[in-house]
């Protein structure tokens, strides 16, 4: 078995206070005995107010999230998946992109969010990702210590597709890195995150977003583990940020996919 962290936080506006509180948890981690730690989405900074934010917003080079993160995991000799950061992409536009970081500091794998949260809610939230933020268009796993690890982004639970792919692909284990809204958690999160474990034969983790954020929105927290079955190995809870360990065991998922060989057995459907 191989430990994995995860890292509930309450991102505000200020990149350097979220880079700060990374990098305790990366030295939490490692302490805890985690190989690899994983945070959140927006991790670096959660800002709704788009002309505040666009001040801070860097592209990979200039980005000190990305440049302090990468010196923790150097230092306490720890992978980290960066559940995600605004960047500036090539092309000038946005990118809600995630990261995985080897125990050397290096860049391993990048993901930028393939689905766009634009949603008109019942509690009146509105929102309109694709406004600001560019979509990625590539499907993306990386080997890493617990095994082969598949990338998405919070909305991304909701596209199948996205999953069947990566369990095609034979991921160990799936990240879906979160900033919840309340009224959508409540409704689905556990439900979501429990099936997509299920359908991939795989680990999920969910690293998320809790509470009441400077910029005056609030998230659903409740980062999980789930295993193959659909079993909750973790789930860290609605109210407050914090670290929470589980174990993933290469022998539970072979064990499962002997089980109920699904991903063997799919068939293509004509259209």
């Amino acid at each position: 078995m191989t430990r994995a962290a995860l890292f509930q936080m309450t991102s505000g506006i200020d990149p350097a206070a979220n880079a700060a509180a990374i990098v305790s948890a990366a030295a939490e981690a490692k302490a805890g005995g985690a190989a690899m730690l994983f945070t959140p989405e927006m991790s670096g900074m959660l800002d709704r107010k788009r002309a505040r934010a666009a001040q801070a917003i860097r592209n990979e080079q200039e980005d000190r999230v990305l440049a302090a993160v990468r010196e923790a995991a150097a230092r306490e000799g720890i992978w980290i998946h960066l559940g995600s950061l605004a960047v500036v992409r090539e092309d000038g536009r946005w990118a809600n992109r995630a990261f995985v970081i080897d125990a050397d500091g290096n860049i391993r794998a990048r993901y930028d969010k393939l689905h766009m949260f634009d949603v008109d809610l019942a509690s009146g939230e509105t929102w309109r990702e694709s406004s600001a933020y560019a979509a990625g268009d590539e499907v993306v796993t990386v080997e890493t210590p617990l095994g082969r690890l598949g990338l998405t982004i919070c909305y991304d639970i909701r596209f199948p597709a996205l999953f069947e792919a990566l369990g095609q692909a034979k991921c160990d284990m799936i990240a879906i890195p979160a900033a919840f809204t309340v009224p959508t958690g409540k409704a689905h999160w556990h439900i979501l995150q429990r099936a997509r474990a299920i359908e991939a034969s795989a680990y999920v983790l969910c690293a998320a977003q809790v509470g009441t954020h400077e910029d005056g929105r609030e998230t659903y927290g409740h980062s999980l583990v789930v295993d193959p079955w659909g079993e909750l190995l973790l789930d860290m809870g609605g109210e407050a940020p914090g670290m929470g360990f589980a174990e993933i065991d290469p022998a539970r998922i072979a064990e499962i996919r002997a089980q109920l060989p699904s991903l063997a057995n799919r068939r293509a459907i004509a259209k």
